[in-house]
């Protein structure tokens, strides 16, 4: 097998153009759902961003044209596998919701963004959507909860009221509403997402790094450690939460229905 093809068949693709650093979650034909070799990828491909003082910004997306990130796949959990790696955790889903850094970040949502896909897009900094993507945490249809930042991330980016109504019901929303929310910046035509994406992120990398760094590191009172201390009680609070809802039955029933393409069946423990 050449080298071309294994590069072509790694769960995410990296790439440098001039100081910008594209991360293509290359899972299509599974929606990108994240794995744990995706997890790998991209929080090391995270590091070295950090680490590069040529890279400026980061631009993440997804392969293919049917999904940005259909959030973790639920068929390696109802496998009973895990999505994120030992060792791995600080980091967080697909190595990037909890994975900090100083550079800006770009999510290029070139398709639906449901569960952890809205999740890489809330820890993102800028979104450009195209106009077929929807966002939503659906994680409650599955006897789930939104893990990865996203209960309180959504609550502090959209109303509240209509916050509360996508995180009880899991009902999705549209790219235009989402602009109408101000959860993204652009919303242009699929095949626009990415260039539009890059013109974004070429026009910050043309700015003085320092200052930009330093704007979002006030912005987000982000520590120079990567620590948000705004963010640390909606941590705590998910780390809380989480083991009880993971044991649960339903937590159980969620993705095996899923994986059986049925209704799940709750039962309320």
């Amino acid at each position: 097998m050449s080298d071309t093809t294994l590069a072509a068949e790694a769960p995410a693709l990296i790439e440098r153009r001039g100081h910008v650093m594209i991360i293509t979650l290359n899972r299509p034909q599974a929606r990108n759902a994240v794995n744990a070799d995706m997890c790998i990828r991209v929080g090391d491909a995270l590091e070295d961003a950090e680490n590069d003082p040529d890279v400026r910004v980061v631009v993440l997306t997804g392969a293919g044209d049917k999904a940005f990130c259909a959030g973790a796949d639920l068929k390696a959990l109802a496998r009973g596998e895990s999505v994120i790696p030992e060792g791995r955790e600080k980091w967080g889903l697909a190595g990037y919701v909890s994975h900090a850094i100083s550079k800006p970040t770009i999510a290029a949502v070139n398709g639906p963004a449901l569960g952890g896909g809205t999740e890489l897009v809330l820890a993102s900094d800028l979104a450009v959507a195209a106009d077929s993507a929807s966002f939503g945490l659906p994680e409650v249809t599955r006897g789930l909860i939104a893990g990865a930042g996203g209960a309180f991330r959504l609550a502090a980016a959209l109303p509240p009221t209509v916050a509360m109504e996508l995180l009880l019901t899991g009902d999705p929303i549209t790219a235009q509403q989402a602009l109408e929310f101000h959860l993204v910046n652009r919303v242009v035509p699929a095949a626009d997402v990415l260039s539009t994406a890059l013109e974004l992120a070429e026009k910050i990398a043309g700015n003085a790094p320092l200052a930009v760094q330093a704007h979002k590191r006030i912005a987000l009172q982000q520590k120079a450690d990567g620590r948000r201390p705004a963010e640390e009680a909606g941590w705590e609070m998910t780390t809380e939460a989480l083991p009880a809802i993971a044991c649960s039955e339903d937590a159980k029933e969620g993705p095996r229905a899923f994986a059986e393409k049925r209704a799940p069946i709750w039962q309320g423990k």
